[in-house]
């Protein structure tokens, strides 16, 4: 038998792929994880007590933006590397250009400030437990990430474990971000990028493990 023919043979009763199955299967993963990891804030941190008040402020949605940001560009990210032969490419900028906006701001803010509030504003109230808090909140959303992964093929499974242990984190800041009264960017350039940057390594780690196919 010729190639083509045999390769004709072997299609001849795949069924086509839905349009962008593969966002559809990290979405779904997505969306359960954010789901069970906002129930759990909800049951063991609670909403911050000045919610309604904070949204008002715009220290409150430079946090949203900053994590949702994130997000975003960690979706697009992994839906390309859950597809084999998938690159990072220029998206791997972008997933970076939040970080270092934000490490720019922090810096601003604290050479305006006087030497003796530099301190207080990276620490804050909660630096002993903020990117621990984020890791527990992230790690739903990590387990329905990979549950998506795992029935894709991803050829480099180390980057794609890293990038879903990113959009992980920056879902599990969100969540946080519920919870947290902090609102200095010095503090968020820290204390939530590392939470995230945990997360990251993380899906480093078991990349190679957990989803090789």
């Amino acid at each position: 038998m010729k190639t083509d023919d045999l390769i004709a043979a072997l299609s001849a009763d795949v069924a086509p792929v839905r349009p962008r199955a593969v966002a559809l299967r990290l979405a779904f993963g997505l969306a359960a994880g954010i789901a069970v990891s906002a129930i759990i804030m909800m049951l063991w941190l609670g909403p911050r007590p000045d919610l309604m008040p904070a949204t008002h402020t715009m220290p409150f949605w430079m946090k949203f933006f900053y994590a949702l940001t994130i997000a975003a560009f960690g979706f697009a990210l992994v839906d390309r590397l859950a597809r084999p032969g998938g690159v990072a490419g220029t998206l791997a900028l972008l997933l970076l250009a939040p970080v270092a906006f934000m490490a720019a701001m922090a810096l601003y803010r604290l050479m305006e400030a006087p030497p003796d509030a530099r301190m207080p504003m990276m620490m804050g109230q909660s630096a002993r437990v903020c990117a621990r808090n984020i890791v527990i909140l992230s790690l739903p959303v990590f387990v329905g990430l990979f549950w998506g992964l795992r029935r894709l093929a991803p050829t480099r499974l180390m980057l794609a474990g890293a990038v879903a242990g990113v959009l992980a984190g920056a879902a599990g800041t969100f969540i946080y971000e519920f919870h947290c009264t902090e609102s200095t960017a010095a503090f968020v350039a820290i204390w939530y990028t590392l939470g995230i940057a945990l997360m990251g390594a993380l899906g480093a780690a078991l990349g190679r493990a957990l989803l090789r196919w």
